[in-house]
């Protein structure tokens, strides 16, 4: 009858430990679970705010590069108005009209495959021609 007392003591304190361990994991779980959210959520902010912050730098470098491209865009033309101005002085201050059309002619150059309608008499353009 003893082994029978003590097998049915042990029993009872085992059920009572797991009980015990069954009750800390459920403890456990209630207040871990609702803590990891949060934590969660501050990593998930964290992320999101760290990606604005790079999308952020992302305009702000495409605006410096847009702003240094159009002030070279304006030395060039600058420098091209110079030029021009250059020429004009060396031809006396006066565009002659053999100085414009070679102008016109030299422009053509730099388009390919441009048809080109030439007045004939009384200002009428020679409309079939072979290349």
């Amino acid at each position: 009858m003893a082994t029978n007392t003590n097998s049915t003591a042990s029993t009872i304190w085992g059920l009572v430990v797991l009980a015990l361990i069954a009750l800390g994991v459920i403890l456990g779980l209630m207040f871990g679970i609702p803590m990891y959210n949060v934590w969660q959520q501050e990593m998930s902010g964290r992320a999101e705010l760290a990606k604005a912050e790079q999308n952020r730098q992302i305009k702000i470098e495409e605006a410096k590069a847009n702003l240094e491209a159009e002030k070279l865009n304006a030395q060039a033309e600058i420098e091209r108005a110079k030029g021009a101005a250059e020429a004009i002085r060396i031809e006396n201050g006066s565009l002659t009209t053999t100085y414009i059309q070679y102008l016109w002619v030299r422009q053509q150059n730099n388009i390919p495959d441009k048809v080109v309608y030439i007045p004939t008499e009384a200002n009428l353009p020679i409309l079939e021609a072979k290349k």
